[in-house]
């Protein structure tokens, strides 16, 4: 197999394209880095479009399995380390970068039978953010994520690497906060908001599937329409001086706590 020593080399130049929000939404393709985490996207299923590996860097055992396993996927280059470190914000790659295809996942496919308990989040502005609450939600086994109004994307590469490979196996819904509240009135759901203004304690709330809990953005939390449309508006006390928990934080607090007291509707 011949390895791709130049940076001008179509399949580097296009990934190099990835590394923007632009080049993503142009080519609805997201790059994966490092063994975990294309090892993560393997185990999921995920579709790969093409992967690009390092001869020289990849040396143990399991890498070049997953190389043989993305093999059967799809079109596999070899490429040189100092080319491939391009594409990488560490100072040295791990040898491996997939190229796999943006999923779109309709907010209509999302029902309570199979997401009976989802994260809404508006407009968040850290995709580092993103990736963590979807690897909390995989710990605590919620089923989706819907990120109303913008922010930041859920496939830039700091949020790929905080998802720890959940971002593979929980669905990603982009829409309005318009069009989510029909849904979520049309499907029976809950909606739980969380805010300073709140006056239930989170800890003390009986949640009950189908489930939402609705998250505002790290700067303004939720509107005004938002809270009034939540069932519940849960606070979390604050002790010291500040006013708020970084959103990742409050959202991992919250979901464990909700694990604890979520209950299913009768009958």
């Amino acid at each position: 197999m011949p390895v791709i020593q130049s940076r001008q080399n179509p399949k580097v130049k296009l990934a190099r394209r990835l590394l923007t929000r632009q080049g993503r939404r142009k080519h609805g393709l997201f790059l994966v880095e490092g063994l975990r985490h294309v090892g993560a996207a393997l185990e999921a299923g995920a579709e790969i479009a093409y992967l690009l590996w390092a001869p020289d860097r990849l040396t143990s055992a399991f890498g070049r399995r997953l190389v043989a396993e993305a093999e059967k996927r799809g079109p596999v280059y070899a490429i040189s380390g100092e080319v491939l470190d391009s594409l990488s914000p560490r100072e040295h790659s791990q040898g491996l970068i997939a190229v796999l295809p943006i999923p779109t996942t309709p907010l209509e496919s999302l029902v309570p039978d199979a997401q009976p308990w989802v994260v809404a989040i508006t407009a968040p502005q850290n995709p580092g953010n993103i990736g963590t609450v979807l690897r909390t939600m995989d710990a605590v086994g919620a089923d989706a994520l819907i990120l109303l109004e913008g922010g930041a994307d859920p496939y830039h590469p700091a949020a790929v690497r905080a998802s720890m490979g959940a971002l593979f196996w929980l669905p990603v819904v982009k829409t309005s906060w318009e069009a989510f509240l029909v849904w979520a009135q049309q499907h029976g759901y809950h909606l739980y908001g969380s805010s300073a203004r709140g006056t239930a304690a989170y800890t003390e709330v009986d949640y009950t599937k189908p489930a939402v809990l609705l998250l505002g953005s790290e700067r303004e939390g939720l509107s005004p329409a938002q809270r009034e449309a939540c069932e519940t508006i849960v606070t979390l006390p604050m002790e010291g001086h500040g006013t708020s928990l970084n959103l990742a934080v409050a959202a991992g607090v919250l979901l464990y706590a909700m694990k604890t007291r979520l209950a299913h509707p009768p009958g």
